[in-house]
């Protein structure tokens, strides 16, 4: 197919008044955010201005290892507007509040792990570039800023150290007294033995070394904070951007010994987040301790330079991976050892990526038999390594489709037919990997088909054997990836470490007139929750999609919540919503029966109206009863008035996505450049809720996706200074870089929630990367080329000299 045809195919939105209710869900309803967005009439953070209220600035280290002698604060004291400026030492003073240590939490453990302190203010030592020494406040934001520049600190440089596998080597720099080597943890996963004798018996193996490169997760706003404190009622507001506003809420009150109840967070309009507004920072709380401590609204908004310095960055692995096959191609094993960069101080999630979420992920489409992972995490002298979208599987599937395409090279078998031959039957669904998961349904041929078919895969091969003969070299990539949606149950999550439950929380809340606000503890930024939650509760209640009004993101508000990532919204909050939205229907049902005098089990519902089974006359729509159960002037017994219900939705396991993206494109040799010329997405999500909002999800993906295949990159030098500070040094892709993309699915149901969704947001970054490094590597005959592609890169390659 051509891409014009591709764009001729895509999903038209449609709207609201257009649809009938029955068939709201699975429409392209337009989305509902947009117009606010566009138009600039949405609230951001930096939006919100309160009376009195005072800026606060951040004083960060220049160096990325270093003791600190002394901090001179009289001179930033002594400037015009400056209200206050506080270290470390301030934090715990008689006058300011609070009694806790300060130290940012970890919500996840690991057997193995060597958890290190955290100060929300260096304690006598800065341990990467940024790390936060001071803050200052101010009348004015400017006067903060000209303040912390007026803050004399003295040093004590220290050597630095920012690889993994440096970090780990004897005789480097030690960052933590309580982490022995650098080391964080050891994990492993798999059946090492088992393993051993596969690559004993194999026929054929291969191998590389692969490196997963330092992400900056660059949302297009960066993070920000306005704390306001009440003291008469001891109440704390704070709004910020974040992507799970109880989670911080949580983590917060302990971090500056507030009370829970007491505390509030708020997420206004968030301009994306990636992962990277999921994790506890120290600034959000410092921003909320200042404001408590001067009993006056404070504002702290990042600028782009800290969020390259501070913002939790993404990938970061070195891996050496080998896998196994007999004479007809099968694969025996796959052996995976990863040193994983956690950065400066382990991160909210820091553990759980390049572990459970990245080991579970190494069987891929394929049924592998004997696979082992070694994971060692190692403390380096950049900033905090966490969950950046996909956050560990994007590094399983980049290892095995890497892998795939090696191991169909060494058995001089076409990549296309090796993933075929080695893929999981649709038959043995569910099936349990190797690696501790059951894939919960698939049926992988038909995507790898889909996209073939639409490169014209065959043609493909003989037009690339014809260029070549001219001296041009062109090349095709597949990537058949799988990913692990809505990590569930919270009592598997406990068992893997998680500090918290993985349910989602949802009030359906139906008012007199038969409107409905519904309210759910996730936290939107982007994905369109507003449009989707308000198709999933409109379908189930059969009432017009424009009567349910969506509101998430504000503790008050919501029962509890855990938040937006991992692409969990449709499958555990959207399915704790139509649980909600049952019993709402269950309950009316009840009101229904009683008011048609008849047996509630004799009542059925369809499309928004209540009928006697065989009777259609006896009837009452969804309005009607909601206004009887709020008079309440006839109720059935034991009934209560009023229409609503809570639900915590709990899954019963991870869902599992997957697809194949396939790309082509043409390198010069004689420059490294490469020309991405055709881009294919099949993807099976599941049923699309919103086919539109699917499709601006795979695109955003796919766009990180290429961008870290091709451009981006985190750069240290030898002292641990960040050369690629700046979106003049660090290549966030344009437009004119993203490839022109060509969209089809198929459509395989989980069994673990009533939707059946799978989930889309991380699609096409996991998917992405390993697609392009396998077209650029098989236009080049080459073994393998280190993300990111840059020319020089390539044209090594090209030419003979390696990486």
């Amino acid at each position: 197919m051509a891409a014009e045809d591709a764009r001729e195919k895509r999903v038209r939105t449609v709207e609201a008044e257009d649809v009938d209710a029955a068939d709201i869900l699975g429409s392209a309803v337009e989305r509902r955010e947009d117009p606010a967005l566009i138009t600039g009439e949405a609230e951001y953070t930096d939006d919100i201005q309160l009376p009195g209220m005072a800026h606060m600035a951040v004083l960060r280290s220049q160096y990325a290892h270093a003791k600190i002698e002394d901090v001179d604060t009289s001179e930033a004291e002594a400037m015009d507007g400056v209200v206050g400026v506080y270290t470390h030492d301030d934090l715990a003073r008689e006058d300011t509040p609070g009694e806790t240590p300060f130290l940012v939490p970890v919500g996840w453990l690991l057997p193995s792990l060597e958890n290190v302190d955290h100060p929300i203010l260096a304690d006598g030592r800065v341990r990467y570039q940024g790390d936060a020494i001071a803050v200052v406040v101010a009348e004015e934001r400017y006067q903060a800023h000209d303040a912390v520049d007026a803050v004399d600190v003295e040093y004590e440089r220290l050597d630095a150290v920012t690889d993994p596998d440096d970090a780990l080597a004897g005789g480097a720099p030690q960052l933590h007294s309580g982490a022995d080597g650098n080391v964080a943890f050891d994990w492993e996963l798999g059946d090492a033995e088992a393993t051993e004798a596969a690559f004993e018996d194999a026929a054929h193996t291969a191998s590389v070394e692969l490196e997963n490169q330092l992400l900056v997760p660059n949302a297009m706003e960066p993070r920000a904070a306005v704390a306001d404190y009440h003291p008469g009622d001891d109440e704390l507001e704070v709004f910020m951007t974040s992507q799970n506003p109880h989670l911080h809420r949580l983590l917060m009150s302990g971090v500056i010994d507030h009370p829970e109840h007491k505390l509030r967070i708020k997420a206004p309009e968030v301009g994306g987040g990636f992962g990277s507004k999921i994790h506890h920072y120290p600034d959000e709380a410092l921003t909320a301790w200042v404001a408590k401590h001067l009993e006056r609204p404070v504002k702290w908004q990042a600028t782009r330079t800290e969020t390259y310095l501070t913002d939790a960055q993404g990938r970061g692995h070195q891996t050496d991976a080998e896998i196994a096959m007999d004479d007809d191609g099968t694969i025996l094993g796959l052996r995976v050892d990863t040193r994983a960069n956690l950065g400066s101080y382990l991160s909210t999630f820091a553990p759980s990526v390049p572990t459970w979420l990245y080991g579970t992920l190494l069987s891929g489409q394929y049924d592998i038999p004997a696979i082992h992972c070694q994971v060692t995490g190692a403390y380096t002298n950049v900033p905090p390594v966490d969950a950046y979208r996909g956050a560990g599987r994007p590094e399983a599937s980049f290892v095995v489709e890497r892998m795939v395409d090696l191991g169909a090279k060494a058995v001089d078998m076409d990549p296309a037919e090796f993933r075929r031959r080695n893929f999981v039957d649709p038959d043995d669904f569910p099936f349990e990997s190797e690696v501790a998961v059951v894939y919960d349904s698939g049926d992988y041929e038909p995507a790898l088909d889909r996209a073939l078919e639409m490169i014209d895969y065959e043609s493909f091969r003989e037009r690339q054997a014809a260029a070549r003969e001219e001296g041009r070299y062109l090349g095709v990539g597949l990537s058949s990836y799988i990913e692990a949606c809505g990590l569930a149950p919270s009592e598997l999550a406990g068992q893997l470490g998680a500090q918290a439950g993985l349910w989602e929380s949802s009030l359906v809340r139906v008012h007199p007139s038969g409107t409905v606000t519904a309210y759910c503890g996730t936290s939107g930024h982007g994905q369109g929750h507003e449009t989707t939650y308000a198709q999933i509760v409109a379908n189930e209640l059969g009432v017009p999609y424009d009567d349910v009004e969506v509101v998430e993101g504000d503790t008050d508000e919501i029962p509890q919540g855990m938040g937006t990532y991992g692409s969990r919204s449709a499958a555990v909050g959207g399915s704790s919503l139509v649980t909600s939205a049952r019993k709402v229907v269950d309950k009316a049902r009840e009101i229904a029966a009683h008011q048609l005098e008849a047996d509630p089990d004799d009542v059925e519902f369809d499309d928004g109206t209540f009928h006697v089974t065989g009777a259609p006359e006896q009837s009452m729509t969804f309005q009607a009863v909601a206004q009887q159960s709020y008079l309440a002037h006839e109720m059935p017994d034991d009934v209560e008035p009023g229409l609503e219900a809570t639900s915590f939705y709990d899954p019963d396991n991870f869902t599992f996505p997957f697809g194949t993206h396939a790309a082509i494109v043409e390198v010069d040799p004689d420059s490294g450049e490469i020309d991405v010329e055709r881009y294919v997405a099949v993807d099976d999500v599941g049923p699309q809720i919103n086919p539109k909002i699917v499709e601006g999800q795979i695109h955003g993906g796919v766009a990180q996706g290429v961008g870290q295949a091709l451009y981006e990159g985190a750069e240290y030098d030898d002292n641990g200074n960040l050369l690629t500070g700046s979106m003049q040094d660090y290549a966030v892709p344009k437009a004119f870089h993203v490839p022109e993309m060509e969209l089809d699915h198929t459509v395989t149901e989980s069994p673990h929630n009533p939707l059946g969704v799978k989930g889309v947001g991380e699609a096409g970054t996991i998917a992405a990367p390993q697609a392009i490094v396998n077209a650029v590597c098989d236009a080049l005959d080459v073994d393998h080329v280190d993300m990111p592609l840059h020319p020089e890169r390539v044209w090594r390659a090209a030419n003979g000299g390696g990486d």
